[in-house]
């Protein structure tokens, strides 16, 4: 059972996440342009990206102004009450500059620096993933009420579809097009969708067989990496270490160990 606090942190979580979406889905601006750029002159924010992290630190600094905060735009604050929220509040900006349906709000509450509570919100797909550390994970959508989620069956790695991702800086994603090249004839196919939280999710609930990516910031995966496990994924970076900027992989169960040695024998995490 989710035990009232955590309860309290996902109910705040969702609000947030809705909220922010409905701004971003509802208030972008016919005339969207970038408003400053990142790790290279493509990977790019908008005013909508900082107006919707402005949003979400509002609202939850108004329930609980004792916690802290890290945010991809800039949000970072200790706190006090051991609780920290890392945020991306536009996951996918390339796909939102352009129009394009995949991208996501995800929130993400850490209690002692254990991820407990987790929220994905897909505006353009009508859907929201959630999740709760040992209380499974769950969706609502066009379906009726609340689904729980469930990953796949686990196919043999031939037989898997794989989703991944690109840097935007060119000799990294020089590397990565190499390791997705040696990858393809191994799989049953690669997806590129450009929303590392969606691309978790989509395993959670399963619309994917794995997924891997390097270059990822917390805010990129904590809320998905949570939703994914509580759906009975196996999620990690390189062989024995967890999630981290080297590398992030999720898969079902007989998937995870073989894709995670392929990308190891690849040198998926290589600088």
């Amino acid at each position: 059972m989710t035990d009232a606090p955590h309860t309290e942190l996902l109910t705040l979580a969702r609000e947030a996440a809705r909220r922010a979406g409905e701004l971003l889905r509802d208030g972008r601006p016919a005339d969207l342009a970038v408003a400053a750029t990142k790790s290279s002159p493509i990977d790019v924010v908008t005013e909508m990206d900082i107006a919707a992290e402005k949003l979400i630190t509002n609202l939850i600094s108004e329930h609980r102004p004792e916690d802290g905060f890290l945010g991809e735009e800039g949000a970072a604050t200790e706190g006090t009450s051991g609780v920290r929220w890392v945020i991306d509040p536009l996951d996918g900006t390339v796909n939102y500059l352009y129009g394009l349906p995949t991208w996501s709000v995800s929130i993400a509450a850490e209690q002692d620096g254990e991820t407990v509570v987790g929220v994905v919100a897909v505006p353009m797909r009508g859907e929201t993933f959630h999740a709760v550390r040992g209380a499974g994970a769950r969706a609502t959508g066009s379906w009726d009420g609340e689904r729980r989620l469930t990953c796949r069956p686990t196919a043999p790695l031939e037989q898997s579809l794989v989703s991944t991702g690109f840097n935007y800086v060119t000799e990294v994603r020089t590397h990565q097009a190499d390791v997705a090249r040696r990858l393809i004839p191994l799989l049953r196919d690669i997806r590129r969708g450009g929303s590392a939280a969606i691309d978790l999710c989509d395993l959670a609930a399963g619309r994917l067989d794995g997924y891997y990516e390097r270059g990822l910031n917390a805010w990129d995966f904590a809320a998905g990496d949570l939703i994914a496990r509580e759906a009975g994924a196996l999620t990690g970076g390189r062989p024995g270490q967890r999630p981290s900027r080297d590398l992030t992989v999720a898969a079902t169960p007989g998937v995870f160990e073989p894709l995670q040695q392929l990308l190891e024998d690849f040198g998926a995490w290589h600088d």
